[in-house]
């Protein structure tokens, strides 16, 4: 894969803007398990294969279950994951993939069940971040592992 646009160099400010974002929303209450889960499956909706790669890492480092990642694009069906992630799940697939009719009432219902309000908005920054790194990454074609040693993600020991 070439590289095209590295938009940390083009647009500096903008690329820390959107990194600030992500660091404060590792700041929130949203756990942590969660957020991995919302990284891999939007970029595996998005076709982003650089941040499916990081974010698949970063989780298997945090101690995530390697068959819950194999369960992810079936989670609906799956029993390795809550009713908050599946959820969770739902709701970003939704924003992910947002239709003219918007976030149905039913499926807002749904996660307002799981998540206070805040915590909902919290999960919705949070999909609103990865959806804009995915949409960088596939830009610049970055290559899936390129940064693995700047970012500690070798540990993973996945190759």
């Amino acid at each position: 894969m070439s590289t095209r646009v590295n938009h940390h160099k083009a647009t500096p400010a903008l690329a820390k803007a959107l990194s600030d974002l992500s660091m404060a929303i590792g700041k929130t209450a949203l756990d942590p398990t969660l957020k991995h889960l919302i990284d891999i499956r939007v970029s595996q909706l998005n076709g982003c294969t650089f941040c499916l790669d990081m974010h698949a890492k970063e989780a298997k480092i945090a101690g995530e279950r390697e068959l819950r990642l194999y369960h992810l694009t079936a989670w609906r069906e799956s029993p390795l994951f809550s009713a908050k992630e599946k959820a969770a799940l739902a709701f970003a697939e939704a924003l992910t993939h947002i239709t003219s009719e918007g976030i149905s009432d039913e499926l807002y219902r749904s996660v307002a069940e799981h998540f206070s309000e805040v915590e909902l908005s919290e999960l919705n920054f949070a999909i609103v971040a990865i959806n804009a790194w995915n949409r960088l990454g596939i830009t610049s074609r970055m290559e899936p592992g390129a940064m693995d040693v700047a970012y500690g993600l070798n540990k993973a020991n996945l190759a």
